[in-house]
Order: C-alpha cells, then structure tokens, then sequence
C-alpha cells in the first residue's frame, strides 16, 4: 500500500464529489462553474494517480505535464484522455475568467462526460 493511500483516496472522493457538484450546475444552468468543477474533478484525478507514483506538484501545468510525460506518451493512457484533460484545462479558464467569453451548456455537458471518462481511466490505473 502506497504511503500516499489516504490522500489518493481523498483526491478520488473529491473527484467523485466534484462531477456531481458539475452535473447539479449545468442542471441549474451555471454552466462556466460546471465546466469548472469538471476540470477539477479530472485534476483531482490525475493528482491522485500521480500521488500514488510518489509525485506531487504545486502547480496545475506540473500536473498535466506529467500525465502528458508518465502516462499518455507511455500508452497507460489513451491520447484521448491527454486532449480531453487539456481541453477541459482551456474550458475551466474560460468558466472561471473569461470575462464576456462564456460556456455553454453543451460545452460544460462535454466537459463532464470527458472528465468521467477520465476518472474511469484513472481508476482502471489504480486497479479500483
């Protein structure tokens, strides 16, 4: 059991916790937080992985990186969850400072669905 394993778990949860929280706001029509919470539960994910392969980054970019470095361009995950991971970085910048620029519900509804894809990724990873 890795020294990381509550904090991996913590991580998960809060992924989990976070795709809800994005699924209850494009209900209500808050889509710019929807897709938020949709990156961060994919970030929570990634976070999560990486703890459980002695790696922790203080930074968002140290984070995609090194999915991109560790797991993507070694094939334990697929490309697609790489574009899909810095898709959802651009649309939770957008959601969270885009001024005028805004999401819509079929961006945010993307975003959901390719951060659940994401986690189910991660999880496979984690063997849960």
């Amino acid at each position: 059991m890795s020294l990381n394993a509550p904090e991996i778990a913590a991580n998960l949860q809060r992924a989990a916790q976070s795709v809800q929280a994005a699924k209850s706001l494009n209900q209500s029509g808050f889509h710019d937080f929807a897709a938020s919470r949709a990156y961060y539960a994919a970030f929570y994910g990634a976070t999560a992985v990486l703890l459980h392969e002695n790696l922790d980054f203080s930074k968002h970019s140290g984070v995609i990186a090194s999915i991109h470095q560790r797991f993507v361009k070694t094939g334990k995950l697929d490309k697609e969850h790489g574009k899909n991971l810095n898709w959802l970085f651009e649309i939770r910048n957008i959601g969270d400072y885009g001024g005028t620029v805004r999401v819509n519900e079929e961006q945010a509804e993307r975003a959901i669905q390719a951060a659940e894809k994401f986690l189910n990724a991660v999880n496979n990873l984690l063997g849960l």
